[in-house]
């Protein structure tokens, strides 16, 4: 019997099943709806590192392979799938050695670059502005551009904001005509640098203070298509970006960012393996990825002293997994396999950030296609969907969706030697069809949970969407076999009004509550 088959066994016994008296307790109170879940959260990242742009979603128009304006057609069709809100770019370390106006103009003329972020190849500028806003315009999402503090200007910024954006017949807004686009982009946010503290400048948070203060004095556009602007936060436990730019930036400053990368072993030289891992770095990552949490908290607390009106949000645009880059890869490019453990460590993210909806209304992870924690990866003229794709998937509705109140109660606690963390993890909110929808994940890759599910305020006859497991933990897809991991049915009836889930080991589940 294949593991499908056992799955559908398993759900349809869970329906009418007995449960222990260590049973998890989790009630929904969906009478009392919490900040909206903005759709951001699920934003998307790329940058010209690997191929993570170039073969693996731009082909040029001119390319055999089926595309559209250059964009590989087999992944837009799949990132559309995903319903992307919102795609950051040009980077990342390289949004600070990246000049505009190299970017526009006939592809064939414009200069050849080194990337001397990622990899030291060459960069042909063949993906620049026009481009870029091709990409979003395609999957129906909105712009996250990222400006040039560290080898840039403010004149260069204020330069490229007014191409983009201007209305007016000035002479950039003339040279955008020139190079066919009439009316004006729309850029939905923009940031002052990246990683300040470190590949965009090696900055003090003074320092960048005050450079972003200066630069945002100049960054203009027309009211109607005015950025949201956003400075460059801290990373890990550095909390004193938040505080020094909350405390002395009051003019123009819509967010802070903020990075966070889950790695297994906690050190950056030798990281760990993304398959043929062992349980317990499959517990160190899930222990990694669950400070995220407590990241945020710290985090949030200072921007409620210094921000109490909450004008300011706190965007994690850079986050996921970063494991070895794969053997025979070039270790510039940070190609790594993508398996279940990766699903599972999105989701438990997702979680988190749904419990800051209101200060937390943009992430990123790293990255959209081929680099770190991907949705998708590509050989050639081959591609496949990843488990972390699939759990961009599930979680749709949750985009837009009204934060409900969760408590869980009786929570378990997965344990490998000395490591713990919490057996199960659950997310719920009322989406915009009206549906309640709950997510659970189970850390636990050996044990299922059993779940009693009580929804306050709403009547819960069926619970009925997706879960993604799989046999192994470091279960992925392959070129050869692409759908070893997906998503299949899920259903569980309610008895005596509350809900019955048998979650199986090592699995997300999202489901809509009718």
């Amino acid at each position: 019997m294949n593991l499908i088959k056992k799955t559908i066994l398993a759900m349809s016994l869970a329906s009418g099943a007995a449960f222990a008296a260590g049973e998890v307790t989790i009630t929904i109170d969906a009478a009392k709806p919490g900040p909206v879940i903005n759709k951001n959260v699920y934003g998307q990242f790329a940058e010209h590192l690997g191929t993570g742009i170039y073969e693996g979603m731009w082909v040029g128009p001119n390319s055999k392979q089926p595309n559209t304006k250059g964009w590989r057609n087999d992944v837009l069709g799949a990132l559309k799938e995903l319903h992307v809100p919102l795609v950051r770019w040009p980077g990342g370390c390289f949004a600070d050695e990246y000049h505009w106006r190299e970017g526009i103009g006939p592809r064939a003329k414009r200069p050849v670059k080194v990337n001397t972020m990622w990899g030291g190849v060459e960069e042909n500028n063949a993906v620049g502005t026009h481009e870029f806003f091709d990409l979003v315009e395609l999957l129906g999402a909105d712009a996250y551009v990222n400006g040039n503090l560290g080898t840039g200007s403010n004149q260069e910024m204020a330069e490229w904001l007014e191409y983009m954006t201007s209305p007016s017949k000035s002479t950039l807004a003339e040279m955008r005509r020139k190079n066919g686009r009439d009316k004006p982009f729309k850029v939905a946010y923009f940031a002052v640098g990246n990683e300040a503290w470190g590949c965009g400048g090696q900055m003090t948070p003074e320092h960048y203070t005050n450079l972003y203060k200066n630069a945002a004095e100049f960054l203009k556009a027309p009211k109607e298509n005015m950025p949201k602007f956003i400075a460059s936060g801290g990373n890990d436990n550095d909390t004193k970006w938040t505080e020094t730019l909350s405390a002395n930036v009051k003019h123009k400053m819509d967010a802070i960012s903020f990075h966070y990368y889950t790695i297994p072993t906690g050190k950056w030289d030798v990281k760990g393996a993304a398959t043929g891992f062992a349980e317990d770095q499959w517990i160190s990552t899930m222990k990694n990825t669950l400070r995220m949490d407590e990241l945020i908290q710290k985090n949030v607390k200072i921007l409620d002293k210094n921000d109490p009106s909450k004008k300011v949000g706190f965007y994690v645009d850079e986050w996921g997994t970063w494991y070895d880059v794969e053997k025979g890869t070039n270790s510039g490019f940070l190609y790594q396999q993508n398996s279940l453990r990766d699903a599972v460590v999105a989701a438990l993210n997702f979680n988190i950030f749904h419990n800051y909806a209101d200060r937390v209304k943009m992430t990123n992870i790293a990255q959209m296609v081929n680099v770190l924690q991907a949705m998708i990866l590509t050989d050639k003229d081959k591609m496949l969907l990843t488990p972390t794709y699939h759990a961009y998937r599930m979680y749709v509705p949750f985009q837009d969706a009204a934060s409900l109140p969760v408590t869980v109660a009786n929570n378990g606690q997965y344990s490998v030697g000395s490591v713990s963390v919490p057996q199960v993890s659950a997310s719920a909110a009322r989406g915009k069809d009206g549906k309640v929808y709950l997510a659970l994940v189970n850390t636990n890759p050996k044990e299922q949970a059993e779940v009693e599910i009580n929804v306050s305020g709403a009547q819960a006859g069926v619970a009925r969407g997706q879960l993604l497991t799989a046999a192994a933990m470091d279960a992925h897809n392959t070129f050869a076999q692409p759908q070893a991991v997906k998503p299949v049915p899920f259903e569980a009836k309610a008895s005596g009004g509350k809900l019955q889930v048998k979650l199986p080991a090592k699995a997300v589940v999202v489901v809509a509550v009718e």
